[in-house]
């Protein structure tokens, strides 16, 4: 914790340091570049089941991830008063999976494959108080041993002449590269080293709508709506498929997908220490899933400074045409997978999280202001169930 805080710490005294001077008035002063905020967010998640789509559908689904991630918030001000904010953002994952020794014994040295993801962003938007807008784009990029994606995107919101509703509009593309990493049984030749892999290309593009109403002064509003087109190699190479004969095969999907998902958001609150947090959508998609979710959420004040937010999720989704179990796809059928993430099934998660704001800072760290710790576990009716523990600190 000591060194976290210090590289935070080290972090913000060196952005001061470099911040822009400001500007000659004319009209509006400009201010110069200033830290707004500094998150630093762990988490630990660990799951289990034995439905591995690595060996067909059966076997380990035993799986650790430890994440670590840092992003800095910046803002200043143009001399027209228009906001600028900067969002500079790290992330670093390292997990473990019992199912990926399964893919090729000859890349592994241990009983579980390990494996690194890094994953940096930069943000920027301008927001124009006087007319109510904004605008913004990103970049993004993410790595790991067998998997490339490079990331953009663009946004505008505008909101009411009474500010109370705002519609925001946000076009995504992702360019990724997916290593040609198949079983070592169906390989051509196995003498080919593991840094050798072929690569192919998966793109996606998405377009997110929502528009949020503020009703009155204890309602709440929100609509949303995503158009998504994926094309290219839509399948995972090291995904087992076995046949009714007993064969062994790559799966294999169309290589393409639609996804249209719409949903509901809403917050009411009761008087000064409760809020009621709902969430409803409904998902469907060209591969024949359609999926209904329904959450709630209650953060309980304790305090002016202190807050508990219990929560519940529950999923719904149909299974995808091109589905089916261990030993269950017959020779003759162009499309196949035994990834149970495609199978029906229904899932809860559960769970609570905690909001610390103290007026002298967090263990009497001033910069230090907020702490959130949250927890929740999750079961799925195929039997996999996983737990995951997050903490964010956030320093402003």
């Amino acid at each position: 914790m000591k060194r976290i805080y210090l590289t935070a710490a080290a972090l913000m005294a060196m952005l001061h340091s470099y911040a822009q001077s400001s500007l000659p008035d004319t009209g509006y002063a400009a201010r110069k570049l200033k830290v707004e905020e500094v998150n630093l967010v762990s988490s630990y998640y660990h799951q289990d089941g034995d439905n591995a789509a690595v060996t067909g559908g059966i076997g380990s689904e035993k799986l650790t991830d430890i994440s670590n991630s840092i992003d800095v918030k910046l803002i200043r001000y143009d001399r027209k008063n228009r906001k600028h904010s900067y969002l500079l953002d790290v992330g670093i994952d390292h997990y473990t999976s019992a199912s990926s020794d399964m893919i090729d014994l000859k890349a592994n040295s241990s009983a579980s494959h390990a494996d690194t993801r890094i994953y940096p962003s930069i943000g920027w938007t301008m927001e124009n108080e006087a007319k109510g807008s904004t605008i913004g784009a990103g970049v993004s990029a993410s790595k790991e041993f067998d998997y490339l994606s490079l990331g953009g995107n663009v946004m505008f919101a505008q909101k009411t002449k009474n500010r109370m509703g705002e519609f925001t509009a946000r076009l995504q593309v992702y360019l990724d590269q997916v290593s040609f990493v198949t079983p070592i049984e169906l390989r051509a030749s196995t003498g080919r080293e593991h840094d050798d892999y072929p690569t192919t290309s998966r793109n996606t593009i998405a377009g997110s709508f929502s528009y949020s109403q503020i009703i009155n002064e204890r309602l709440q509003v929100m609509f949303l709506a995503d158009v998504v087109q994926q094309n290219g190699y839509l399948s995972l190479p090291f995904h087992r498929v076995y046949f009714t004969d007993g064969s062994v095969h790559q799966e294999q999907l169309p290589g393409n997908r639609f996804k249209l998902p719409v949903g509901f958001r809403g917050s009411y609150f009761i008087g000064d220490r409760f809020i009621l947090r709902g969430y409803y959508r409904y998902y469907t998609d060209n591969w024949s899933v359609h999926a209904h979710t329904a959450e709630l959420e209650v953060p309980v004040k304790i305090s002016p400074f202190f807050s508990v937010s219990p929560f519940y999720r529950y999923y719904q989704q149909s299974a995808a045409k091109y589905f089916a179990g261990y030993q269950t796809h017959q020779a003759g059928e162009d499309y196949y997978t035994s990834n149970y993430d495609l199978s029906q099934f229904t899932s809860q998660f559960i769970g609570a999280g905690i909001h610390f704001t103290p007026p002298g800072g967090v263990f009497g760290i001033k910069q230090l202001n907020t702490l959130e710790l949250r927890y929740g576990h999750y079961y799925r009716s195929t039997k996999m169930n996983s737990n995951i523990i997050s903490l964010n600190l956030k320093f402003k």
